[in-house]
């Protein structure tokens, strides 16, 4: 795991009653539920604290009487607190249940929120599966505690402090006796649970780990299979894995010592009851059901102030679950509208076809760098004073060596980035001026790597617009030169292109994008790499789709093989972050400069490739 992610699994020695208000201030949308809880908590606590006291009054009354004592009305009472209490239970697991799952469903839905919204930069340095243990097991174990956690804290507390006044009522000498057990239970439980507290983080810190490398590894099994990587990584994994064994056995242990202390404590507090219960019952001080209903209160004393004491501990222990999920609810998109445009979006009234939603041309005529600056990290930078002036109809190809700042150009235009100095404007207003929505609504991109999503091919074409037509998905396709093939397909347009698009080759994955970035209808058309990993067949058809795609509209063409961007408006050889230069194909084949360099080697290879395979 990343060094910069290790410090949300550090140690937090105490609670942090803060954090765990803001938690439950997300509950408290279910105070409709939460009050019944708390209520039947209560409720429960006034039950179990009653059976002792019945029991009290039944034996007193047996000795008072002998065998003509009158039981039927205790009898009676027994089983109506019997039942009583059996509906409490099932009313709060009812209860309980409710509250957990509405609670997980609220985070997990809020946290899928934000990250939709959050800008690329926030994914740059955070693994798949780091942010998938925040949207399960974060999200599940904050639910559990709040739902089970507040009804054993309800419960535990009145429980307690029934239990107390009953005690002091009956006897306060004697009941300060039992209670005196109390301060060394308390130093017992510091010490261990801080110990467990410890373990669990570990537990927690590798299972996070854990789901990272699952996630890597399925993701990379192909990688892995050609490299004959399987003995490392599984080498890689058994070492987190024995490393969550041992801290799970360390917190089994540790479990396996405290609650038999808690235990013999409670099993003394019981004893000095006894042994002092009935030295007063000898002595006529204390009735027999009164040291009964001691001794029966004294054992339970311990259950409810153990329980509450586990709820402790896991809160301190799923401190850092609520810290990173409250982390990335809080965690406001660095790209997003600035407060004047969210203003004109609210005051705006009746649709206006040639607008935008904030009050802008709809239409984009220009797009302008002007003296754009740009770094991933401060003091790295990857764009230094650029400026590029393109206008509708243009298509702008950018060339030049890996790493050079092309793909950071098309970021930018698309605002998955924002300049760290300068200016980019659309129309001549800043674009940090208008919605971003609107203007991501009006991109077309097409990555190298072609994304599909599980379903049908249909689907992923209407992907880009929900509202379109099986006419309109279709004639997408025809203009990319898709339709053929998605035709010979055993359920054309209907066939399931699997998980990732799994089930169609490169090719057709690529074509199925194109499709999919024409039928959204885009003012900016962005091609980045989109034919270095083809065959030349499906490039060929790829290239005959591609003068449709780009007609009348502002592109920007990142291009491996030339020969995808002879007839761009301007081609840019983009080296270090500034253009080294500028033309079109044939002028800057004439300057006989880098591209010319580019071009022929690149011209060479083919020529070889293609005699190569003449031959064989």
């Amino acid at each position: 795991m990343p060094a910069h992610l290790l410090h949300e699994d550090e140690f937090h020695a105490r609670l942090d009653a803060g954090l765990w208000w803001k938690v439950f201030q997300h509950a408290l949308r279910l105070k409709h539920l939460l009050i019944p809880l708390g209520i039947t908590a209560m409720g429960i606590a006034a039950l179990d604290a009653s059976f002792a006291q019945v029991t009290r009054f039944t034996i007193d009354a047996v000795v008072q009487h002998g065998a003509g004592a009158a039981l039927g009305p205790y009898l009676g009472l027994y089983l109506l607190l019997t039942a009583l209490l059996s509906l409490g239970v099932w009313v709060f697991i009812e209860l309980a249940g409710k509250i957990s799952n509405h609670m997980s469903h609220d985070i997990r839905r809020l946290c899928f929120d934000r990250l939709q919204e959050l800008e690329f930069a926030f994914y740059d340095h955070r693994p798949i599966g780091w942010l998938i243990t925040r949207l399960t097991s974060d999200c599940d174990r904050l639910a559990r505690i709040i739902a089970w956690g507040f009804l054993d804290l309800v419960w535990g507390t009145c429980f307690v402090i029934m239990i107390a006044v009953s005690l002091l009522i009956m006897n306060w000498r004697l009941a300060l006796v039992v209670l005196a057990v109390l301060p060394p239970l308390a130093v017992v439980s510091r010490v261990f649970q801080r110990m467990m507290l410890l373990s669990h983080r570990e537990i927690r810190k590798y299972n996070s780990q854990i789901t990272a490398a699952y996630s890597e590894a399925i993701q990379g099994v192909r990688t892995t299979q050609t490299l004959v990587r399987e003995a490392e990584n599984l080498g890689e994994f058994q070492r987190l894995s024995s490393g969550m064994f041992a801290a799970s056995v360390r917190n089994a242990r540790q479990s396996a010592v405290y609650y038999p202390i808690v235990l013999t404590l409670g099993s003394l507090a019981a004893g000095l009851a006894l042994w002092g219960g009935g030295h007063l019952a000898n002595v006529g001080g204390m009735t027999l059901g009164t040291l009964v209903a001691f001794i029966n209160f004294a054992g339970q004393f311990f259950n409810p102030i153990n329980q509450m004491a586990r709820i402790l501990t896991e809160m301190q222990a799923a401190q850092a679950a609520g810290e990173r999920v409250l982390g990335l609810l809080a965690t406001e998109p660095a790209i997003q509208d600035s407060p004047e445009v969210r203003r004109r979006l609210a005051a705006r009234r009746a649709p206006d076809p040639a607008l935008a939603a904030d009050g802008y041309p709809a239409k984009i005529d220009a797009i302008e760098f002007r003296h754009v600056d740009f770094a991933y990290e401060e003091g790295s930078p990857v764009l230094r004073d650029f400026n590029l002036a393109v206008c509708a109809g243009q298509t702008i190809a950018l060339v030049g060596p890996s790493g050079g700042g092309k793909s950071t150009i098309a970021s930018l235009v698309c605002r998955f980035y924002e300049p760290t100095a300068g200016e980019l404007l659309f129309n001549g207003v800043d674009y940090r001026q208008r919605s971003l929505h609107w203007l991501q609504s009006q991109l077309g991109i097409v990555l190298q790597t072609p994304h599909l999503f599980k379903g049908t091919v249909r689907e992923n074409i209407r992907y880009g617009r929900l509202d379109a037509t099986n006419a309109e998905v279709e004639e997408a396709a025809r203009l990319v030169n898709a339709h053929e093939f998605i035709s010979r397909m055993e359920h054309g347009y209907d066939t399931q292109a699997g998980e990732g698009g799994n089930r169609l080759s490169t090719g057709q994955k690529q074509l199925v994008s194109f499709a999919r970035a024409l039928l959204a209808r885009p003012q900016i058309f962005v091609m980045d790499e989109a034919t270095s990993s083809i065959d030349t067949e499906t490039e060929q058809a790829i290239q005959a789709g591609i003068e449709q795609i780009l007609a009348g509209r502002i592109s920007f063409v990142i291009a491996h093989r030339l020969s995808t961007i002879r007839r761009a408006d301007r081609i840019l050889v983009i080296n270090r972050g500034a253009i080294e230069e500028a033309g079109t194909h044939e002028e800057l084949l004439r300057r006989r400069g880098h591209y010319h360099e580019l071009y022929t080697s690149q011209f060479r290879r083919e020529r070889e490739d293609a005699v190569l395979e003449g031959a064989g």
